[in-house]
């Protein structure tokens, strides 16, 4: 199986072709989609992780996929690239709280994997690159969510040169949001899957449909209103009601873990 998964309230998918260091191809594409529509889809699932089998994250596209594109139509390309695009957006787009746990390589598709989840911890030994340049192409899909979680210009250089990044710079201009030893590296992923289960799930949902709509500049009238009218209808919610409810009672929440 070139993806796995493992259900549960912290959902693994695991990209499983080790032996190419999870570069991707059509059939692992399609089982990404579908393994994220599903658990996105499925109530008592509440965090999503995607991680690689073996020593890397992933070393984005499979080359031999790649080769088979540069020989095909436009309009053979054109549909591939629709499903790559899709892929990401099933990523992105999940209601559920993604992380990303990347160790060894993340290259080219790699580093966009990286960047769709909604938080990605990296071991020590992780190495990022915007690769495509190297091949003759550009990192078009993958670049709206690189630019989002890094800015334009660091998006930009990465794709202009190629150039292979380390953890803590991948730390520093925000591909990642943790660095930790490799070996510390499940451990931090539970931590931070532990502090998602805290929040409510309808909550969480809410947060990444409103920051998925706010762009960084002037805070517009037509901004306030869309946060007005989100919190003014969330308020109302029963799971809002629970969560004042519990606090107030000093208790956990209903959609708190059982320990």
């Amino acid at each position: 199986m070139t993806v796995v998964v493992e259900r549960g309230a912290v959902a693994r998918v695991r990209m499983n072709r080790p032996e190419v260091f999870n570069a991707f191809d059509e059939a692992m594409i399609a089982a990404l989609h579908d393994a994220f529509t599903v658990l996105s889809g499925d109530p008592e699932v509440r965090v999503i992780v995607l991680e690689g089998a073996g020593k890397a994250f992933s070393a984005g596209a499979d080359l031999q996929w790649m080769q088979r594109a540069s020989t095909a139509s436009q309009e053979w390309n054109l549909q591939d690239a629709r499903r790559f695009a899709g892929m990401l957006a099933a990523i992105h787009q999940s209601p559920k709280p993604t992380i990303a746990r990347v160790q060894g390589v993340a290259l080219g598709g790699g580093v966009g994997l990286t960047a769709a989840c909604d938080i990605a911890i990296a071991g020590e030994d992780a190495r990022f690159a915007v690769s495509e340049a190297k091949f003759g192409i550009l990192p078009a899909v993958i670049g709206p969510y690189v630019t989002n979680a890094v800015g334009k210009r660091q998006a930009l250089r990465l794709a202009l040169t190629t150039s292979r990044i380390g953890a803590q710079e991948a730390l520093d201009i925000g591909l990642v949001q943790k660095v930790v030893p490799l070996d510390g590296l499940d451990t931090a992923v539970e931590a931070m899957a532990a502090e998602l289960l805290v929040g409510g799930p309808l909550a969480q949902r809410e947060i990444k449909q409103l920051f998925g709509r706010l762009q960084m500049g002037p805070i517009t009238e037509e901004v306030r209103e869309l946060t007005a009218q989100t919190i003014s209808r969330v308020r109302s919610t029963p799971e809002a009601r629970e969560g004042f409810e519990a606090f107030l009672a000093k208790r956990p929440a209903s959609w708190m873990p059982k320990v």
